[in-house]
């Protein structure tokens, strides 16, 4: 049986990693800023491509973006794809210090502002690009060129995809585990595939403004892409793959894939090594083509006994647009430090949930987690706990009444949590998913997780409210949604509603006399 197949070690991952009252308020984890990871994966010793910095402007309203609708398709040249490397994973600002240190802010969230998604391009057609394999890095706005020549026949056979052969490029998504887990510790391996979401939910987007194809690809041999990238694999893991383009005449066959040497500057002059990080990825990767192609036509469960029609809240049929561009949209981004506890608009929390939820192109299926919506301040919706059903567009009731602070206890009793209009827990039955793909399913709730949040992110600041990413007391957030939850576990949080306008006392409550 492969390594993939042996679905414990997912379960123990995911059990070992949870939050609960008595281990953070156990926990004396302290940060040690003298090992805090760089921001960026430097190779000292190769010369740097610029991108072009005349970027196509992305006018496409973000919530017809999000819908995928981008018009005819276009060819992928250095302008488009310097295009969609900036607006997925580029620094859209700087901000200095007092102490004098510059904080880069990306163009998509991350857990703690850590970065540790790393982006690659496997380029063999892109106009005024040289075919090879390339490493962008965001702080110089510049690719690197780690191999020469066209190796989109090699990316072909290491994804089990023959098109990833025939399309002008691929991204490929890695993560660093070191810079996440000097915070956040071996729940790290969680927050790589919750990052790479969001980054993932710019660049489809993106690409749709761009007038270009995209899908994902989930279902890869690990150790030919890392072979191929370089990577370290006991460091660094690829994630996710992007095909980019129309598709054309196959590449021929690639060049040999010797190992590379390049050199890399150290992230700090220290690590500490989270061996639960390291074997959960190492544990679902698929080690054959023929695996890869194996588990990608893993057989569909079969439908879940549906109980009665309960009695739903329909939602407002979903906005088309809203008139925001794209490109304004993500550089306006900026997860929402304080939230006032004002209303949003039940229209605009119909728009966010629709255009969150939408299947996207890929190798995987969409809906493998379900949103669980706590309604604090929505005007239309009574305040209550729901579940989302995305077939009907509704929500269907669980609780009545005000959780504001059931709300922000459960997201690690963060006031962020209960003082949204609205807070979105994502949950997964993790049995099903993981008896379907594996231990690899492990990564698809979280990847899915991600990508629904970052699109929540975009839909909110493009209806010019706010959001940000939460974490939580597992096990608490099932039992607060059970009995509809039982059984499922939870995955990742987004909180959404107006940012306050000045700073606000650390309560929950906007009802507090303090307020």
């Amino acid at each position: 049986m492969s390594l993939n197949r042996q679905i414990e070690s997912a379960r123990a991952y995911h059990a070992g990693t949870a939050h609960s009252p008595r281990s953070v308020r156990a926990d004396g984890h302290g940060l040690d800023w003298e090992i805090k990871p760089a921001p960026f994966k430097i190779y000292p010793d190769l010369p740097a491509v610029p991108l072009p910095r005349d970027l196509p402007a992305l006018e496409i309203d973000t919530l017809a973006a999000l819908a995928g609708g981008a018009g005819d398709p276009r060819p992928l040249d250095l302008d488009r794809l310097a295009s969609l490397l900036f607006f997925s994973a580029g620094v859209t600002r700087r901000k200095t210090s007092p102490g004098g240190g510059e904080m880069y802010f990306r163009a998509a969230p991350s857990t703690g502002a850590l970065y540790q998604t790393e982006v690659y391009v496997v380029a063999g057609d892109v106009e005024g690009l040289a075919p090879g394999v390339y490493h962008f890095c965001p702080g110089d706005f510049a690719l690197r060129r780690l191999r020469e020549g066209d190796f989109r026949g090699a990316m072909a056979v290491a994804a089990a995809d023959d098109a990833a052969g025939r399309v002008p490029a691929t991204l490929v998504l890695s993560g660093l585990y070191w810079r996440n887990a000097w915070k956040y510790r071996a729940r790290a391996y969680r927050h790589l595939f919750w990052d790479s979401g969001t980054m993932l939910a710019n660049a489809l987007a993106a690409a749709a403004g761009l007038g270009l194809a995209a899908r994902t690809v989930t279902g890869f041999v690990d150790r030919e892409i890392h072979g191929l990238l370089g990577l370290d694999p006991g460091k660094e893991g690829a994630l996710v793959l992007l095909p980019v383009g129309p598709e054309g005449a196959g590449a021929g066959p690639p060049p040999v894939v010797v190992p590379l040497q390049h050199r890399v500057v150290p992230l700090s002059s220290s690590e500490v090594e989270y061996p639960a990080v390291r074997a959960a990825h190492a544990d679902s990767c698929l080690a054959s083509e023929a695996e890869a192609m194996q588990w990608r036509e893993s057989p569909e469960p079969p439908p879940r006994a549906m109980g009665a029609q309960p009695s739903c809240l329909a939602l407002p049929a979903p906005r088309g647009t809203a008139g925001r561009g794209l490109g304004e949209t993500i550089l306006a981004r900026g997860s929402a430090r304080a939230f006032s506890g004002a209303a949003i608009s039940a229209e605009a929390l119909s728009a966010a949930l629709h255009h969150a939820t939408r299947p996207s192109a890929g190798d995987a299926p969409s809906g493998l987690v379900d949103l669980y919506v706590n309604v604090h301040a929505v005007d239309g919706a009574p305040p209550g706990a729901y579940v989302y059903r995305r077939q009907e567009h509704a929500l269907e009731p669980l609780r009545a009444g005000d959780f504001r602070r059931d709300s922000a206890f459960l997201c690690l009793e963060q006031p962020l949590g209960g003082r949204s209009s609205a807070t979105v827990f994502f949950l997964a039955d993790l049995e099903g998913v993981l008896a379907r793909f594996g231990n690899r399913g492990y990564r698809l709730a979280n990847l899915e997780a991600g990508l629904t949040g970052g699109r929540l992110y975009l839909a909110a600041y493009a209806q010019r409210f706010g959001a940000t990413g939460l974490t939580f007391y597992d096990d608490a957030v099932v039992a607060f949604f059970s009995p509809h939850a039982s059984g499922k576990d939870a995955i990742f949080v987004t909180a959404l509603g107006p940012a306050a306008t000045r700073p606000v006392a650390q309560s929950p409550f906007p009802s507090d006399p303090s307020q």
